[in-house]
C-alpha cells in the first residue's frame, strides 16, 4: 500500500472543465487551487479512476458470479479463482478505488482552503465529498471493512502513518461518511443529474449514495428520507421511458450518475470493454450467431458471453411474462429471426450492445445508478420498517412501467423476495446484484444453488463473498491489513 500512499503528497491537475479529459500535470495544491475553474479542474481528477473500474471484468465481479448470470470466460474472476496471492481484478479495484480517495482528499482539503467566496465553495467542497461517499461505498462493497481516512496526506509523517492504517469497521465508516453527506448534499442545486452541466456528480448521486450506505448500515428511515429527496427531484417515474434504457442512450433523464465514455473514428477515444461480453458471437462481418444485425456492423470483437441462467429465465424473468423490458434486456431472435444458440438461455439483448463497434472499444455510458433504482430501495426501506402499503406503492411504480399487473401483499417474507427478483429484474448487469446478495447475507447459497456454471460452483467459497485484499497492499501495511477470512478457508 505504501507505493499506492506516495502519489498522495501530489494532486492531480486536469486542464479544463471537461471530466472526460486526460491529466496533463501534476501540482502543488497549495499554489494552485485559488479560483472556481482551478478546483473544478482538480475536481476532474476525481471521476479519471472510474475509467479503469468500469471494465468488461467489473461486469463480471458485480453480475457474472451472481443467481442471474454466469459467463464461462477464461477469465478466472469468472470462477472466483481469486486469493490474496492471486487477487485477480481485485488489484485494480483497490488501487483504483485509493486512487480515487486520494484525489478527493486532496481537492476537498484545497477547496476548503481555497480564497473564493463561501456560496461558491459550498457547492465545490459537496461534489468533491460525494465522491468520495462513492469510493468508498465501492471499497466497502468489495472489500468490507478497509482503511479508512479523509486527510490529504502533506508530508511523510501523515503518510507513513495512513500506509500502516489496518482494516477499519465498515460500518462505521459508512455512519461517518452518511453524517458527512447529509451536511453537504443540501449544498448542491437539486436537480436531475441530467440537467447538471456536463452531466457531473450532483445532489442526486448525494442523495443516493446516501441511501446506499445506509441500506447496508441497516439505517432503514434515514435510507427512505434519501429516497424522499431523490423523488422530490425525479417525479413520477412514468415521465422515463423503457425506451431511453439501452446504453447507446447517453446521460438520459432517469439517470442518477453515468460513466462518461466516447468513441470516435477519428477523434477522441476514451472507452470501456463491457459490450465485447454483453453481444451475440460475431461469426463473420455483420453475422452474429447466425442473424444479419447491420446495426452492429462488421468489425466488432465479442468474447466469450455473459449469459442469463436457467433460474432467472425460468423463474425471475420468465419469456412469457408479458414483461416488456424483456425485448430490450434479453434477445431469443433479431427482426423476426431466431438465434442458432439460444435453445436454453437467450443472450443479452440491445439494452447492452455497442453499435458498430470497433474491435472491443465500447464507447457507450456505464450507468452506475437510476432512478428506477432508488424506487425499488424505498419499497425495501419501507418494507423493513413494516409499512406493507408504502412498500407495495414503490414496487409497484417499477411493475406498472414494466407492464407487470400489481403486487398484493401477502406476508412479508414473499414481499421481501418479490423486492429482491425486482431488482434482478429491473437492474439486470447494472453491476448492482453482487452488493445486493451480499448485503442482503445470501449471495454464497443462492448462487450456489443456481449457477449454471460448474467451475464456479466448484471454487466459491463463502469467503468469496468479499474480494480479498491483495497480498502486496497487506505486506506494504507491515501486516497491519489482514485476509482472516481467507486464511480460515485454507485460501493463503
Amino acid at each position: 500500500m505504501k507505493r499506492l500512499f506516495k502519489g498522495l503528497l501530489l494532486s492531480l491537475l486536469l486542464v479544463g472543465c471537461s471530466i472526460e479529459e486526460e491529466p496533463t500535470s501534476f501540482v502543488n495544491p497549495e499554489n494552485y487551487y485559488q479560483t472556481e475553474a482551478q478546483i473544478i479542474s482538480g475536481l476532474n481528477a476525481t471521476y479519471i479512476p472510474l475509467k479503469t473500474i468500469y471494465t468488461y471484468t467489473y461486469l463480471i465481479a458485480t453480475e457474472g458470479v451472481t443467481d442471474l448470470m454466469y459467463i464461462a470466460s477464461g477469465t478466472l474472476d469468472a470462477q472466483l479463482d481469486i486469493s490474496p496471492a492471486q487477487p485477480r481484478f481485485g488489484q485494480t479495484m483497490w488501487t483504483q478505488g485509493y486512487r480515487g480517495v486520494m484525489y478527493c482528499n486532496s481537492i476537498i482539503e484545497a477547496t476548503r482552503k481555497a480564497p473564493i467566496p463561501e456560496e461558491v465553495k459550498k457547492p465545490l467542497l459537496a461534489e468533491g465529498i460525494v465522491m468520495r461517499a462513492y469510493y468508498y461505498w465501492f471499497l466497502t462493497s468489495t472489500f468490507g471493512d478497509v482503511p479508512f481516512y479523509t486527510e490529504d496526506v502533506a508530508n511523510a509523517e501523515v503518510l507513513d502513518r495512513i500506509s500502516k492504517l489496518g482494516r477499519m469497521s465498515a460500518v462505521e465508516t459508512r455512519n461517518y461518511l452518511i453524517d458527512e453527506l447529509l451536511e453537504h448534499v443540501p449544498n448542491l442545486p437539486q436537480i436531475r443529474t441530467s440537467d447538471v452541466d456536463g452531466n457531473r456528480c450532483g445532489a442526486a448521486m448525494g442523495w443516493m449514495i446516501l441511501g446506499k450506505l445506509a441500506q447496508w448500515n441497516k439505517r432503514w428511515d434515514v435510507a427512505r428520507d434519501a429516497m424522499k429527496e431523490l423523488e422530490k427531484i425525479y417525479g413520477s417515474l412514468d415521465q422515463y421511458p423503457l425506451s431511453d434504457l439501452p446504453l447507446k442512450n447517453k446521460n438520459i433523464k432517469e439517470s442518477i450518475f453515468e460513466v462518461q465514455f466516447t468513441y470516435s473514428e477519428t477523434g477522441l477515444q476514451v472507452v470501456t470493454n463491457s459490450a465485447a461480453i454483453c453481444m451475440p458471437t460475431r461469426n463473420r462481418d455483420n453475422v452474429y450467431d447466425g442473424v444479419v444485425i447491420p446495426e452492429l456492423g462488421n468489425s466488432a470483437t465479442t468474447w466469450s458471453a455473459l449469459r442469463p441462467n436457467s433460474y432467472f429465465v425460468q423463474t425471475v424473468m420468465r419469456r412469457n411474462s408479458g414483461d416488456l423490458r424483456l425485448p430490450l434486456f434479453l434477445a431469443w431472435e433479431y427482426n423476426g429471426v431466431t438465434f442458432n444458440s439460444v435453445g436454453t438461455r437467450p443472450w443479452l439483448g440491445p439494452k447492452f450492445w455497442s453499435y458498430n463497434m470497433v474491435n472491443s472499444a465500447d464507447g457507450n455510458n456505464q450507468r452506475v445508478f437510476r432512478y428506477a433504482d432508488a424506487l425499488l430501495m424505498q419499497a425495501e426501506n419501507y418494507m423493513e420498517l413494516r409499512n406493507a402499503d408504502e412498500s407495495i406503492r414503490y414496487l409497484n411504480m417499477v411493475r406498472k412501467r414494466a407492464g407487470l399487473p400489481m403486487y398484493e401483499f401477502r406476508n412479508w417474507d414473499l414481499l421481501r423476495e418479490e423486492i429482491q427478483k425486482e431488482r434482478g429484474r429491473e437492474l439486470l448487469g447494472e453491476y448492482q446484484r453482487k452488493y445486493d446478495l451480499v448485503r442482503w447475507g445470501i449471495w454464497y447459497q443462492i448462487t450456489y444453488d443456481y449457477t449454471d456454471y460448474a467451475s464456479l460452483k466448484n471454487n466459491m467459497l463463502p469467503c468469496h463473498e468479499y474480494y480479498p485484499i491483495p497480498d502486496m497492499e497487506v505486506v506494504k501495511s507491515n501486516y497491519a491489513l489482514d485476509n482472516k477470512a481467507y486464511e480460515f478457508y485454507g485460501r493463503k
